[in-house]
């Protein structure tokens, strides 16, 4: 049995999942790669933290040169995150024949040209399954399953954190903070959850995603993003009663030849698969010209399913028939030019929750002014009875519409005397378009 040394950058959750599955699954991993894949170094920070796993001295270093300079290793897995140095390990380490396997969703989404030609002209692989949902093998199956396709539109929900969170909202009734501190009892959001409440993370992985599926470069500032902060339980009793459910998407889709790239709560039908997605699992729901719907499903983080998409990519790495010395030809992804939509112009119906005075005339002001911006109400909602300071919660739903209309038409609404607040806008997809 023929043996290829590897090193990681980073012990944390992932690389100790990956040092478990090479370990447990020693056997299954040698017979499907045809090598025996041998741990020769561990990069870390801090040589005496605690690991949570049992690993031989030996093989941790605090010193990247002994990874660098170490020609017999051939395969590096990149799992610190962040950009730097993260960034400049991987280029030092291509520019030494290293082939790269990354986690580092936030390093692709900015910097992933960089690496990408650095791998191609250097002829060696470059791979990232892990990078977006976990142990779900979507990069692949867009990259090598679905190549046959043109992809016309992609669904995501890629943040276990805010996924969790909007669960626990949706069926126990829970408020936003209390759901928050819930998911950080039970591990899945940051003490600082800002990235994943904020979109920042689905937006990442939906940069890189719709690289992948639409053969082009996308620039992180082109996917709009909204986070899950505005959301409250009065939202998720008005998806229930239009028999829908509110989840953070990240959205692509190809619309008059301009791609849509967008993150932000949005309601769906109950019906859809999307909307039975649950607690801290991921899914991602791709439309093909030729295969039609699909979907992705799986957990979207966690030591050992992401550890799991990192040793698959290993093993892609090993069976692709490569000459570890360096032989290996490797195709751009950058294939077309995409048009990018300017946000403001594209269309989705829409749920607007207003406070407004319990008074004759207020809605007739309201329709007067969505009329002049030529939005079409599909309903309006009235409940409850007025509170302290005489203000009730009305809904109005929207048919199609362009973000600048709905904008442009909640802002004179919001001037009006008898208007306390719009509370809250939230996009519907029926997946009817």
């Amino acid at each position: 049995m023929k043996k290829v040394r590897i090193a990681l950058l980073g012990l944390g959750n992932v690389g100790r999942g990956v040092c478990m599955i090479l370990n447990s699954n020693k056997e299954e991993i040698m017979k499907r790669s045809g090598y025996e894949v041998e741990i020769a170094k561990i990069l870390v920070r801090d040589k005496n933290k605690p690991r949570g796993i049992d690993v031989s001295k030996e093989l941790i270093t605090t010193d990247f040169n002994e990874i660098l300079n170490d020609d017999s290793i051939k395969v590096v897995l990149e799992m610190m995150g962040g950009i730097e140095p993260a960034r400049e390990y991987m280029l030092q380490c291509m520019d030494k024949g290293k082939h790269i396997v990354t986690a580092n969703k936030m390093l692709l989404a900015t910097n992933g040209d960089e690496l990408f030609e650095k791998a191609d002209s250097n002829g060696l692989m470059f791979k990232y399954e892990a990078s977006v949902a976990g142990g779900i093998p979507i990069i692949n199956g867009i990259d090598e399953s679905l190549t046959a396709n043109k992809i016309k539109e992609l669904y995501g929900i890629v943040n276990g954190t805010t996924n969790y969170i909007l669960t626990k909202m949706e069926s126990e009734g829970l408020g936003f903070d209390e759901a928050l501190k819930e998911a950080q009892d039970m591990g899945y959001a940051e003490a600082d959850p800002t990235s994943d409440i904020e979109g920042y993370d689905a937006q990442y992985k939906l940069a890189i995603l719709s690289s992948l599926a639409f053969g082009t470069k996308i620039d992180i500032d082109n996917v709009y993003r909204e986070g899950i902060t505005n959301i409250k339980p009065i939202d998720m009793d008005y998806a229930k009663e239009f028999k829908m459910v509110i989840k953070l998407l990240a959205i692509v889709k190809e619309n008059n030849e301009k791609l849509e790239l967008r993150v932000h709560p949005t309601m769906i039908p109950k019906k859809h698969p999307l909307a039975n997605v649950y607690d801290s699992f991921n899914a991602v729901f791709v439309k093909g010209n030729a295969v039609g719907d699909l979907m992705f499903y799986g957990r979207g983080a966690g030591d050992l399913p992401t550890g799991s998409a990192v040793v698959s990519d290993v093993i892609a790495i090993l069976r692709s028939n490569i000459d570890l010395e360096n032989n290996n030809s490797v195709v751009k992804n950058n294939l077309w030019d995409r048009k990018i939509a300017d946000i403001k112009e594209v269309k989705s119906k829409f749920y607007i929750r207003a406070s407004v005075l319990d008074e004759p005339g207020v809605l007739g002001e309201i329709t007067a002014i969505l009329g002049k911006y030529n939005v079409s109400l599909r309903s309006v909602i009235q409940k409850g009875d007025q509170n302290e300071e005489g203000n009730v919660t009305i809904v109005l739903v929207t048919h199609t519409t362009s973000q600048k209309q709905i904008y442009d038409s909640c802002n004179e609404i919001s001037s009006l005397r008898s208007v306390n607040n719009i509370d809250n806008i939230i996009r519907i997809e029926d997946f009817k378009n």
